[in-house]
């Protein structure tokens, strides 16, 4: 049964967080054996309770899973982060990750949507959701095509008390610069290091070692991009509510 805490966010069991995440009851007592999660909140009966900080977590292992990394690797990449991300920060960092991997959309009912989004979800958040690029609509009514490193992310975005056009047009910019910063580093690794590799080495050995070394950067490079622009964000936001005062 889900419970809430004193701030209003829902805590779940660990059958629940299994069902929310996707993943079996077993993964999520392994991943905590190894320090990747978090310990639950232990409540009344000695009951573990887990919250949106440990669903996200969860998402992002996952994805950095998907992109090949060890668990020693995936590890020491949550290390990095700062220990105070909250549930947002980590669905942006799985987003991101994500956006590295090729299509990874599932086929979903409306059933298994709403248990992956963790409640009912009406025609117009359907629609919103569509309008973010998270999911598509199938043939049938109440099937979709859904991407999975969106989700969370898309559905916390339901409950963002502006516009929705403003979310529309905060993506657009956001798709707009990320991709400029993706083209330049892109260029700038094919310029600077691969293309200069290529013609101190002829092994395709060493050929493959490099790009193996280049798809396990991506993670260390989103993560990057991320502390930046979070840096930059504050930065802009207190220099605007300055100027305003």
């Amino acid at each position: 049964m889900t419970t809430t805490t004193g701030t209003r966010e829902p805590t779940l069991t660990v059958d629940e967080l299994a069902a929310r995440a996707g993943v079996t009851v077993r993964t999520i007592r392994f991943y905590s054996t190894k320090g990747l999660l978090p310990p639950p909140v232990i409540g009344p009966r000695r009951v573990g309770h887990y919250g949106p900080e440990h669903l996200s977590r969860l998402a992002l292992i996952e994805e950095l899973q998907h992109h090949g990394m060890t668990l020693a690797a995936i590890e020491r990449y949550l290390e990095q982060l700062p220990p105070d991300l909250s549930a947002h920060d980590l669905a942006i960092h799985r987003a991101l990750v994500a956006s590295w991997a090729p299509d990874t959309a599932e086929d979903a009912t409306r059933a298994e949507l709403e248990r992956r989004a963790g409640g009912p979800l009406s025609d117009v958040d359907i629609d919103r959701l569509a309008a973010m690029n998270v999911l598509e609509r199938g043939e049938h009514p109440d099937t979709f095509r859904v991407d999975p490193g969106l989700l969370a992310l898309g559905v916390q975005l339901l409950g963002v008390p502006i516009a929705h056009e403003t979310i529309l047009a905060a993506r657009t910019i956001l798709l707009e610069h990320t991709r400029s910063a993706a083209r330049e580093l892109t260029h700038l690794f094919r310029d600077e290091v691969w293309s200069p590799y290529r013609e101190r080495e002829s092994d395709p050995e060493h050929v493959e070692a490099m790009k193996s070394l280049s798809a396990h950067m991506q993670p260390m490079v989103l993560q990057a991009l991320v502390t930046a622009f979070q840096r930059s964000l504050k930065e802009e936001l207190r220099a605007a509510f300055v100027d305003e005062g």
